[in-house]
């Protein structure tokens, strides 16, 4: 378990969570040697940005990941990286993609991210909970110990 924990100067964390998005329209053009280059993009900026992948799918009309980062990272920042440059080099790479997207705009412009991790609110709950006072009657949940 502790060899899963990020250890900086000032903080240790173990951040994880699981981004989807999707190409503009959802076509399907995440095939062949275009899906191939797209992970290895998605890997490039991962390792350049401190980031672990734990699991990744680049399907043909969408991309999951899962990644474990940095707390001086933020999620926002993190899919900027991805979707940009991805789309970007794909675009360069692959002129064929030119007759689909015009505008530059080869991912969708939302996301989706979802925190994940190996322990649950309701195990952290009853953690800070055991740090109420017998005599407490205090209900608030912030508790002082």
């Amino acid at each position: 378990m502790s060899s899963n924990i990020r250890k900086g100067s000032h903080t240790v964390s173990r951040l994880t969570c699981h981004i989807v998005w999707s190409t503009k329209y959802r076509y399907k053009v995440l095939k062949g040697d275009l899906q191939i280059r797209c992970r290895e993009l998605l890997i490039q900026v991962c390792e350049a940005q401190g980031i672990e992948i734990l699991k990744g799918v680049v399907s043909s009309d969408h991309v999951h990941i899962h990644i474990e980062y940095a707390p001086k990272l933020n999620i926002s920042s993190i899919v900027k990286s991805l979707k940009g440059r991805s789309s970007r080099r794909l675009q360069q790479e692959f002129p064929s993609l030119k007759k689909r997207y015009w505008g530059n705009h080869f991912w969708a412009s939302g996301y989706g991210v979802w925190s994940s991790g190996n322990i649950t609110d309701k195990m952290v709950n009853e953690y800070l909970e055991h740090h109420r006072r017998k005599d407490n009657d205090d209900n608030s949940d912030f508790i002082l110990e």
